[in-house]
């Protein structure tokens, strides 16, 4: 993020170098060099610090790379932001401030910042959810018409709030999840749903950024995100940042250290199967924690169970999961031949998947063959990953490459794949029915919704930093904003399934439009009062989290008394 102002391009000989990229020219600075000794010469190591003025040579705009090189120059006095909009929005500010303070997050939060800085991290939280934006830059520009949690809603520019971002420790968003996990009830059995993402990026100096198994912009070097979420609460309990290059079987009994440390003594996990292995079950069984996990593809183990039981249970009506329109049935053995307990194998099917399943293989079979007659009398070998389905006819010449003749199906191998459509299994250690594992597992839909909401409604599938600090804060802003617009949605789901009716003003980026709304304007006496009624949509969704019209009166007259006070 480049700042609104220009300062001088620093006089350092030889470390600083001009790079034109597209419509811009970049200032890098050369902070180190390495001698690489296999390749016997010296690598600069730099970053970009400033982008040129556009009319002066000798001016840039800088970054936070630049704060950081460059700490003694004397930046420009921040902007006056005093004035404030004749028109303020107030309902998503006051039901953010309400779920901030029935989860006694403000008092919390107060722990490890000033009064001031308090407010400006609580502003920031407000800004993305409502805004559905993580960059910095637009801040000011929600804080000019909206009330704020700042001391005298005082309007902060875009750079005090990097500058406040750059200034969050690690040691700060430690000692919040510390308390945050400590307020909970641990006596309560719980399950935990546990997943993780990744997200690209181009800056070289975030430490933890690697090179790993991206999910998107594979071309990307990445770090990983996971999260820990309380299914039976519906709450977001702790997250993790760790190095790209970390694969997600590896980095769970971490996490599940970091649960034991966090107190959880009772509870059970529910996982994808991305950490299914038999380190993960033993190192489970070893911490005294139940498990409900997906089994990871269809390995000989499964198929064979699939197999053995297919056709016991699909059309059984006391098989039937009417809720999830699918039939299972639950098996009893073991995982694996040293395994000391037995599991309990919950198989599914879904006539639905099926159906989908069938017709993707019979696609992908089709689209290889395709290719493959596109070959014939051409040198060319076969993938290996076509060798599941194919068998290839080679002519070998005694010098040259072999020639691709043809390839013949493998009838047996497909017939076997067509009868495992619409087939699942989910492995839990406790026992159960298939219906309450399957239930179970279900509950991880509201961790999938809570990265999906992450990228998608609070704009952080890019973080737009370029520091280890400003990471750590923008993930910590991030995990708090989390929990706060979590609990937007589940009030609002909870309402719908009070009332059994779906509207399509209780998904949370309606709800807020409907919110935001609910104004205040400012009137010739300079007091700010309520512009018009609640309409009866807006009452609708203000009964989700226990507000109404006179709620919002008695709201909207303290936030008039603490304006009135800042401007008399």
């Amino acid at each position: 993020m480049y700042q609104d102002f220009a300062v001088k391009i620093p006089e350092v000989r030889g470390k600083i170098v001009k790079k034109p990229k597209k419509n811009a020219v970049y200032i890098d600075y050369e902070y180190d060099r390495i001698y690489d000794k296999d390749k016997k010469h010296t690598i600069p190591k730099r970053s970009t610090i400033g982008k040129l003025h556009e009319s002066d040579d000798s001016l840039m705009y800088p970054n936070q790379n630049f704060m950081k090189y460059f700490p003694e120059t004397e930046l420009p006095n921040e902007k006056n932001r005093s004035g404030r909009s004749s028109c303020l929005r107030i309902g998503a500010y006051i039901v953010i401030r309400k779920i901030l303070n029935d989860y006694g997050l403000i008092d919390l939060l107060k722990n490890y910042f000033s009064e001031k800085d308090c407010g400006l991290f609580l502003d920031f939280i407000a800004y993305t959810i409502v805004c559905e934006n993580n960059a910095g830059q637009y801040y000011p520009d929600y804080a000019y018409n909206h009330p704020l949690f700042t001391n005298e809603m005082r309007i902060y520019s875009d750079s005090k709030l990097s500058d406040f971002l750059n200034s969050i420790t690690k040691d700060q968003s430690i000692q919040f999840l510390n308390h945050w996990n400590e307020s909970k009830d641990h006596r309560e059995k719980i399950y935990i749903s546990y997943d993780s993402t990744n997200k690209s990026s181009q800056a070289g100096e975030i430490r933890i950024v690697e090179y790993g198994k991206a999910k998107n912009h594979k071309d990307l070097p990445i770090f990983n995100y996971s999260m820990a979420y309380d299914t039976t609460n519906r709450e977001p309990l702790f997250y993790e940042e760790y190095p790209g290059s970390i694969v997600d079987i590896s980095q769970l009994q971490f996490m599940l250290e970091k649960a034991k440390g966090y107190g959880y003594r009772r509870v059970g996990f529910i996982l994808d199967r991305g950490y299914f292995s038999k380190q993960n079950i033993e190192f489970m069984d070893d911490s005294g924690y139940e498990f409900v996990i997906m089994v990871k593809g269809m390995a000989d183990l499964v198929r064979d169970l699939v197999l053995e039981n297919k056709d016991t249970f699909e059309d059984r009506r006391s098989c039937n999961i009417r809720r999830f329109k699918t039939y299972g049935k639950t098996v009893r053995r073991k995982l694996y031949a040293s395994d000391k307990k037995d599991r309990y194998f919950h198989i599914f099917h879904s006539s639905r998947k099926e159906s989908a399943q069938r017709e993707t293989l019979e696609a992908k079979i089709e689209k290889m063959e395709t290719l493959l007659k596109n070959q014939q009398g051409k040198p060319y070998t076969m993938p290996s990953t076509y060798e599941k389905y194919f068998e290839a006819i080679y002519f070998k010449p005694d010098e040259d490459d072999p020639i691709f003749v043809s390839a013949m199906e493998k009838e047996d191998a497909i017939e076997r794949e067509l009868k495992l459509c619409g087939y699942f299994v989910i492995v839990t250690s406790k026992k159960m029915t298939a219906a309450e594992a399957l239930e179970l597992y279900k509950r991880r839909d509201g961790l999938e919704k809570l990265f999906r909401g992450d990228k998608s409604y609070l704009g952080n599938q890019s973080l737009r930093v370029h520091s280890d600090e400003s990471t750590t804060a923008k993930i910590f802003v991030e995990f708090v904003a989390l929990i706060v617009r979590n609990k937007i949605y589940t009030c609002l789901k909870d309402e719908e399934t009070r009332v059994d009716k779906k509207a399509n003003y209780m998904t949370v980026p309606a709800a807020l439009r409907e919110l935001e709304k609910i104004e205040m304007t400012r009137q010739l006496d300079h007091v700010y009062r309520l512009d018009r009624a609640v309409t009866a949509t807006q009452k609708a969704v203000l009964k989700a989290f226990g507000l109404n019209e006179v709620s919002i009166k008695y709201e909207a007259g303290k936030i008039s008394e603490q304006l009135s006070a800042i401007h008399s």
